[in-house]
């Protein structure tokens, strides 16, 4: 576990304002908590004071990834098919219309 007395960094800084953003989503802070606490951050200097301001609030799961789900895939798999299927209709309709054309000028 990180020390209350080590210098916070930026990334520590950004990782507690994006925590605060989504207690406001959540309906935990009003937005002019989160200006509070959000300028309170970035004047903080060591970790204790950063981590401080989200002491009365409850721990988040991470964010979830932007991955596409397992669930999406097959969809995707059925999207590209019908369109390389329409993408070969079309060729080989093109295809017979030249070939009509063609015959009709020679």
């Amino acid at each position: 576990m990180e020390q209350s007395w080590m210098r916070a960094s930026d990334a520590d800084r950004d990782r507690v304002v994006t925590t605060l953003r989504r207690h406001v989503g959540d309906g935990r802070l009003t937005l002019d908590e989160f200006s509070d606490r959000a300028a309170s951050v970035y004047r903080a200097r060591t970790l204790g004071e950063v981590d401080e301001l989200l002491r009365d609030l409850p721990t988040l799961d991470p964010p979830a990834s932007r991955t596409m789900s397992l669930r999406r895939v097959p969809m995707l798999i059925w999207l590209v098919l019908a369109a390389l299927l329409g993408a070969a209709l079309l060729a080989a309709s093109g295809a017979a219309v030249m070939t009509q054309m063609m015959a009709g000028t020679c």
